[in-house]
């Protein structure tokens, strides 16, 4: 069994003109419709992966990102529009009968505080930040890493104050580099852009009957498939869409899901190129349930 399935976490509401970058209001106000204030309404919705082998014992359990979480005290999260006050996230695993004691690996795609800072436990007052998920290894890419710890003043506030040092001194962070990882096994293929922040890892989960890839910010939801739609918050949009376009062309061959991190309503599908070169998604599901290793059954939205 290779199942992947979608976990809520907390949602958040930003510019809709930072999100589209270059994008005329006109166009992505269609798309993602804003607010009084020109806020989107955004997903920070985490991967979970359970690996069994069908001998009977414990699936190993992998969370792919932790979402925004509720680390953020009251003044900060108004301000960076995180919508519930609550862990969305460690509530959505609840509901799937499981804590996040249960999680066995966690892949950061990087470290920026809306893929990362649901690893913190939610904020309270007078009490020092700590982390969730006390059996989990932390698997980072190292160049990402290395721009965490010594962020470019551009993106300095994008991430967690002391994250990293939690990080470290739980010792169990492992940095990768190479395609693979001895801790997840041959299921997970990793794939490194740059065009976001340097180094993001890309977990591409691969079943005998289909796979998924983990888009994080490259594509991060159905209206970035477009290659030429790219977020004020990129640092590099031309390298972006040179590496979206390489990848889109590899996932449509494939017929892989996307899985997208900040869509508001769906949570993956699957992507072709129409008759005038687009790319396009199909295939939208709402709640990302499947087992990869069996035959996919009939989509439905």
């Amino acid at each position: 069994m290779l199942r992947v399935r979608s976990v809520s976490g907390n949602r958040q509401r930003l510019d809709g003109g930072a999100m589209f970058g270059n994008a005329p209001r006109a166009l992505w106000s269609r798309w993602c419709p804003p607010d009084e204030l020109g806020r989107i309404d955004l997903a920070c919705r985490a991967l979970l992966v359970e690996i069994s082998n069908g001998d009977g014992a414990r699936p190993q359990r992998v969370l792919l990102e932790a979402g925004i979480g509720a680390f953020f005290e009251p003044k900060l999260r108004e301000r960076y529009g995180v919508v519930e006050d609550d862990h969305v996230l460690v509530r959505s695993l609840a509901a799937l009968g499981l804590t996040d004691a249960d999680i066995d690996v966690v892949v950061l795609s990087h470290l920026h505080f809306d893929h990362a800072g649901g690893l913190l436990a939610e904020w309270a007052e007078r009490r020092e930040p700590s982390l969730l998920f006390p059996r989990a290894t932390f698997v980072v890419g190292r160049e990402a890493w290395a721009r965490a710890r010594a962020p470019h003043a551009r993106d300095k506030a994008s991430f967690v104050p002391g994250l990293s040092e939690l990080l470290l001194a739980s010792g169990r962070l492992e940095l990768v580099e190479g395609a693979a990882t001895p801790v997840l096994g041959s299921r997970f293929l990793f794939h490194v852009t740059s065009g976001h922040t340097p180094g993001m890892l890309h977990a591409w989960v691969r079943g005998r009957h289909g796979s998924a890839f983990f888009c994080a910010d490259l594509v991060p939801g159905r209206p970035w498939v477009h290659l030429p739609v790219t977020m004020g918050y990129d640092r590099f949009p031309e390298r972006l869409i040179d590496e979206k376009a390489a990848i889109l062309e590899r996932l449509a061959a494939d017929g892989a899901w996307l899985f997208y991190t900040h869509d508001a309503t769906y949570s993956a599908s699957r992507v072709r190129r129409d008759d005038s070169g687009k790319y396009v998604p199909l295939d939208e599901v709402v709640v990302f349930d499947l087992d990869l290793d069996e035959p996919p059954p009939p989509i439905a939205a």
